[in-house]
């Protein structure tokens, strides 16, 4: 791999380009991967990075995706399909439904499973159009809300369910697999506190996280990437309660904003990884091999107007300070 598309922008776009100065690759940024000439495609995280149709294209024209094959990318972000593969996988899941067919269809299945239950989209995850329904009388406004959410933010209105966990951490197991079937786990990154279901602190290791629960997640998710033929980064999410039972959430099939947590704390570039295993070469290391060491944690910046409800808001910035120190690190 000589020269490698970065489809995207901003901080992302920075961090793949250094990863590949670093490999000796060649760089383009929107432009045309073949004009350019280029070997592959790296869509960083947001924007395509998650899109099968493009991960296809991009293969459709004879270059190589960094990143999971389109099939797994479909199956796995269709939110009740990943339900289904971790379950064949013995992985546990929250108690939930197919993609519902109306609101009635909702109540109905609501009444089953028992209030509070979580309102989804079925296209996509990251918390768009997800909703906490505590009672009957909430649910018609939330099916509302939800809908047109998650046709805005992935195309489609389907919807499902799931049993609410009261309380529950938000850990995400960090993985990579290679295209000959190995597959290993790099930690957990507690991710638990959140606004409007989005993360702001991700931290390693979790504060709720000991050794034996660790290893019982990082094994689900080695299961659950098994199952999916994954191949490539990625991260699989999972629902912590108090008595350290865990169900799955989702799985997402990307380099993700937090990764510099679990590279600080393993010394492992993800992005180098990332693209030594589009190009075919097998992990360097076995899970035996993975030692992470001290701790990380990451806060994500927000322009909000604290009082207007946190409301995103924009303005000019009129002044930067960057962090520095030992162990401080500044991606730009």
């Amino acid at each position: 791999m000589q020269k490698v598309l970065v489809a995207n922008r901003g901080e992302i776009a920075l961090r793949v380009i250094r990863t590949c100065r670093d490999l000796g690759i060649r760089t383009r940024i929107l432009a045309v991967a073949t004009r350019a000439k280029c070997d592959a495609v790296h869509p960083g995280y947001g924007f395509l990075s998650e899109n099968a149709a493009f991960a296809q294209a991009v293969v459709d024209a004879d270059l190589v995706f960094v990143g999971p094959p389109a099939a797994v990318q479909r199956a796995l972000g269709e939110k009740t399909t990943a339900r289904r593969i971790a379950r064949e996988a013995g992985v546990p899941v929250a108690e939930g439904t197919e993609p519902l067919a109306d609101l009635a269809d909702a109540r109905v299945a609501a009444r089953r499973i028992g209030y509070p239950v979580l309102l989804k989209p079925a296209g996509g995850g990251g918390g768009k159009g997800m909703r906490l329904v505590a009672r009957e009388e909430d649910l018609a406004p939330a099916w509302r809300m939800s809908t047109g959410e998650a046709t805005a933010a992935f195309g489609a209105p389907a919807l499902y369910l799931e049993r609410a966990i009261e309380r529950p951490r938000h850990v995400e197991m960090q993985i990579l697999a290679d295209q000959r079937g190995s597959v290993v786990w790099l930690g957990e990154r507690d991710c638990s506190i959140q606004r409007r279901h989005q993360k702001l602190i991700e931290e390693t290791p979790g504060p709720a996280v000991d050794a034996t629960l660790r290893q019982r997640l990082g094994e689900a998710a080695v299961r659950v990437a098994r199952a999916a033929a994954y191949r490539s980064a990625g991260t699989v999410e999972f629902l912590v309660d108090a008595s350290a039972g865990f169900v799955f959430l989702e799985v997402n099939t990307r380099l993700q904003v937090e990764h510099p947590v679990t590279e600080m704390v393993t010394g492992l570039d993800l992005v180098a990884l990332q693209l030594r295993i589009a190009d075919g070469e097998a992990l360097p290391f076995a899970q035996a091999d993975v030692a992470p060491r001290g701790a990380a944690i990451e806060c994500r910046i927000t322009a909000e107007d604290a009082r207007a409800g946190f409301v995103p808001t924009g303005g000019v910035v009129a002044l930067v300070r960057e962090p520095a120190g030992p162990g401080v690190r500044v991606d730009r």
